[in-house]
């Protein structure tokens, strides 16, 4: 799925953070716990080099508890990163985030120099709620959509931390088809953005092979059919999602799949795993390949010239009759001057 959408105040945001990150001790990076990868900007890892950074795994009551820890384990393979796995619904637990900051940088805490830390993170992850739930009160707009917050901020935490806060952003193309779409299911891009069915359809694809007992359980069926189309047509029956004649509605149906999905209805439950985005990232890097690759290519026709044989031959029988009549005239003009 190729998303479109990257508002301006995301690129005047990028610009920001990239000014502000070189006053920047430490980065707190926030990540949808159900998909670590796709909810990981890499613009952001860009900019970051080695700075220390705290990678939060927001919404772990709706990701499943196993693939989290395969993704805090595969996480801290880097160096100066550390994962802390929380929910908001747990404040107490979250503010142990700042003890956090403090055992990264000992000698900033031994010191009497304020630790300057940035919080950063696509949209809708739970960024606005974990900046309030630090603060101790309410500071930043939170709500249940995409883009929010749409200005950056310096907030005091107090015992000698600060905190940059700032909009969350997407990245202009997100290279990974399958990011598109789980970026889309759980809701970090704006519902206008996206188109549902196309969506769901990935969804349900993914859901009956990975978590094909949760969707029995809800959706009350008997069994789990093989393709998505046949799963979504016996699930709108279940839920009415149908038109007159007894037609399925697939834009409701897929509406209601996403939206449960995304309230944790279905049950707790993670769009990727580590060895899956390994083995995604060996196929884009094929692709990058091949494109690059074809490009070489078209720009050595460009030069060459990209022409079939007959063509060709065409090509040189006029350059040859060009050549012959350039002969003939320029003996001509000779016989004339004699």
């Amino acid at each position: 799925m190729a998303v479109h959408w990257y508002p301006g105040h995301m690129h005047k945001a990028q610009k920001e953070i990239k000014q502000v990150l070189p006053q920047v001790d430490l980065l707190i990076e926030v990540l949808d716990a159900r998909i670590p990868y796709s909810s990981e900007n890499p613009a952001i890892a860009q900019m970051r080099g080695d700075k220390p950074c705290i990678k939060v795994l927001s919404k772990t009551d709706l990701a499943d508890p196993e693939i989290t820890a395969m993704w805090q384990e595969y996480l801290e393979r880097e160096r100066s990163v550390k994962t802390f796995a929380a929910t908001t619904e747990q404040p107490a637990k979250m503010k142990q985030i700042i003890d956090l900051c403090r055992k990264m940088l000992p000698e900033k805490d031994a010191s009497v120099k304020t630790i300057n830390t940035m919080i950063v993170g696509i949209p809708n992850v739970g960024k606005s709620t974990l900046i309030n739930i630090l603060a101790d009160r309410v500071i930043a707009k939170t709500g249940n959509e995409a883009a929010v917050t749409k200005n950056q901020q310096r907030i005091n935490l107090g015992n000698g931390i600060t905190l940059f806060d700032t909009p969350g952003i997407l990245w202009p193309k997100v290279e990974n088809p399958n990011s598109g779409y789980r970026l889309a299911a759980t809701g970090a891009i704006k519902d206008t953005a996206m188109e549902y069915d196309d969506v769901g359809f990935y969804a349900a694809d993914y859901l009956i092979k990975a978590y094909p007992e949760l969707l029995k359980d809800r959706f009350k069926l008997e069994h789990i059919p093989t393709t998505e189309i046949e799963f979504l047509e016996v699930a709108a029956g279940s839920r009415g999602a149908l038109m007159a004649g007894g037609r399925v509605n697939l834009h409701k149906i897929c509406e209601v799949l996403i939206n449960e999905l995304r309230s944790g209805k279905l049950g707790r439950i993670s769009l990727e795993t580590p060895d899956m985005v390994q083995q995604e990232e060996v196929e884009m890097e094929k692709i990058a390949a091949k494109k690059e690759a074809d490009k070489v290519k078209r720009k050595q026709s460009f030069k060459t010239g990209s022409l079939t044989p007959d063509k060709k031959d065409r090509k040189e029988k006029r350059q040859s009759d060009r050549a012959a009549q350039s002969a003939r005239m320029k003996k001509e003009n000779r016989s004339r001057s004699k």
